[in-house]
């Protein structure tokens, strides 16, 4: 009969598995997420052993974990911090309370402009595409792209201007 891993027995060995862990990240704290993946993989369904090795089992399942994790982590963007200085740049560069009320502005009475002039608008302004492009996209000759750009550009700075 295989025998079955018993969860109220892994408790037993989670100084072993945390010391491993640890050993395999190098960071405390991704020892202690990577124990508890481990844990929450095996809790999940009932396992069956090849022989009565629950420490073995937990450790090969605690290792595979850790490399499925790490071809996670490669498959993601990798984040890099910034230096101080151009964070005070950023932060120089970040708009103040009236731009952001300004643009909200903007984007509503943008959203409020008739259909054929909100989407040359937002063709053209906010996605920056060329004439042409925003003719294609929107499949009206290029001429009319050019006149209802005008025309709701007027629309908007009457709105915004009230």
């Amino acid at each position: 009969m295989v025998p079955e891993l018993r969860p109220e027995t892994l408790g037993d060995h989670i100084d072993r598995l945390y010391r491993a862990a640890w050993a395999l990240t190098g960071s405390r704290e991704d020892a202690e997420d990577l124990v508890q993946e481990t844990y929450a993989k095996i809790l999940s369904k009932p396992r069956w052993l090849d022989q009565d090795d629950e420490l073995g089992y937990l450790l090969r399942t605690l290792r595979n974990v850790f490399v499925s994790s790490l071809r996670t982590k490669d498959r993601r963007p990798q984040t890099v911090g910034m230096d101080a200085e151009a964070e005070d740049r950023l932060r120089s560069d970040a708009p103040g309370t009236a731009e952001v009320v300004s643009s909200r502005e903007v984007f509503t009475a943008i959203s409020e402009l008739p259909e054929e002039f909100r989407d040359v608008v937002v063709a053209v302004d906010i996605a920056g595409l060329s004439y042409a492009e925003a003719a294609e996209l929107l499949k009206i000759k290029q001429g009319t792209v050019m006149s209802r750009l005008s025309r709701g550009r007027g629309r908007l700075a009457d709105r915004l201007s009230a």
